[in-house]
């Protein structure tokens, strides 16, 4: 495998399938990304950060044989009102089991593109629980082998349901 092909998003790109809206970015798009959907996905969020996953992602073959720390950020929108007013954990998301479900495919199947891996874990928490509206997902990759200095590279995707899922 050439050493010069390396794991990128690229350019900002949306595209449009059947059931729901997708947009990813390999972007910085900051700290306060989840508030960029508040309009069109509600106000009431739940936010899952910094989760920590060994996995073995990348296109090189010492990626896949001895793997590396991800670092995940989900965000849910969902309408936690029975929540707040019954204190039941029936009545919104389990974050616990959100992060089981997260870890499992970051953990999982190896790929070589983080862009496969991100959009499946956005795919499986749509699935996951039918009360949340949109999902957001940052999948970081501090460890990626690029032999320059940098902080972070990471990959970001976004679906929710369409009116009536």
């Amino acid at each position: 495998m050439s050493t010069d092909r390396r794991e990128t998003s690229g350019a900002d790109r949306r595209e449009t399938s059947g059931t729901d809206r997708r947009e990813t970015s390999g972007a910085d798009r900051g700290e306060t990304s989840g508030a960029d959907h508040r309009d069109a996905w509600g106000a009431d969020r739940i936010e899952l950060r910094g989760l920590r996953v060994f996995g073995h992602h990348g296109v090189f073959d010492f990626e896949k044989r001895d793997g590396q720390e991800f670092v995940v950020d989900v965000t849910v929108w969902t309408d936690f009102t029975a929540a707040a007013k019954s204190d039941h954990i029936g009545d919104t998301i389990h974050y616990g089991e959100l992060a089981d479900r997260v870890v499992a495919i970051v953990s999982g199947e190896a790929r070589d593109l983080i862009e496969t891996v991100v959009s499946e874990v956005a795919d499986q928490v749509l699935v996951f629980d039918p009360r949340i509206a949109a999902v957001e997902v940052v999948l970081h990759k501090p460890s990626a082998p690029i032999p320059h200095t940098f902080e972070d590279v990471r990959v970001v995707t976004s679906r929710r349901r369409e009116a009536g899922e």
